[in-house]
């Protein structure tokens, strides 16, 4: 669990909330079911329009990014693609089919079973290149789901203080009734902006970091296997792909 993300969450929704109370205010008066609705329905609804039904199940799945990301152990997949150099020298390439049988990654098997193929250093590269690429783009495609959202929610966060206000005018002859439309207009506005900029754009930007990361990986497995193929000695594939850790 990525314990720095469940701190910071809980220390905006705290600071937001002891903010309101030292400030005089109650606890309560920031609670408004009408203002969520506008807000998170609102918002919700337009990303549906937005996007394909694909890539919002995509960035539904990532959400689990934030608190749980995926493991990236760049030093275990250094050390995985040298074990597997020093047994292409000592048994061939042909060797390698048998080493990685148990190889739990999708992409390494796929890039393993290329190279146990004879596949040319350049054919594995231009294969693991657009395969890299593909699946970079739909994932930053969804992680910017969030982002679209930080966009929407602000606005109809006006759009709520807006509907409470005709509420409020609705209402002028009965003062009994204007609290409510006051504090549905005011409490909105806190939610719009609120969810922006203390949830939706952070999690767009923390799974953006989180594709660039697994990218970084597949990208140094690539080029490890492509070393393979081409004969280069264990020490010196090791060496290399220690750049990639020093890029993190």
């Amino acid at each position: 669990m990525d314990i720095l993300s469940l701190i910071g969450a809980l220390i905006a929704i705290i600071a937001l909330f002891l903010g309101q109370t030292l400030d005089g205010g109650s606890f309560s008066s920031l609670i408004n079911a009408p203002a969520l609705l506008i807000v998170v329905g609102g918002s919700l609804g337009a990303i549906m329009v937005q996007v394909p039904v694909e890539l919002f199940v995509r960035a539904t799945v990532m959400f689990r990014w934030v608190f749980f990301p995926p493991t990236i152990d760049l030093n275990k997949s250094i050390n995985r693609i040298v074990t597997w150099s020093e047994i292409a020298r000592r048994e061939g390439i042909l060797g390698l089919d048998k080493a990685t049988q148990n190889e739990t990654d999708i992409f390494s098997r796929k890039a393993v079973q290329l190279l146990v193929d004879g596949r040319d250093p350049s054919i594995i590269r231009s294969t693991l290149e657009v395969e890299i690429e593909t699946e970079e783009e739909f994932d930053f495609a969804a992680a910017k789901i969030y982002e679209s959202m930080g966009g929407y929610t602000p606005t109809l966060g006006i759009l709520g203080a807006v509907m409470g206000l005709i509420h409020v005018m609705e209402n002028l002859s009965d003062p009994g009734n204007l609290g409510a439309g006051i504090a549905t207009a005011f409490v909105a506005t806190i939610y719009g902006v609120g969810l922006a900029n203390l949830f939706l754009i952070p999690v767009s930007k923390k799974l953006k970091r989180i594709v660039m990361n697994k990218s970084r990986e597949k990208e140094m497995i690539m080029e490890g296997l492509i070393c393979i193929a081409q004969g280069e000695n264990p020490r010196n594939i090791f060496v290399r792909l220690q750049a990639y850790n020093r890029r993190s």
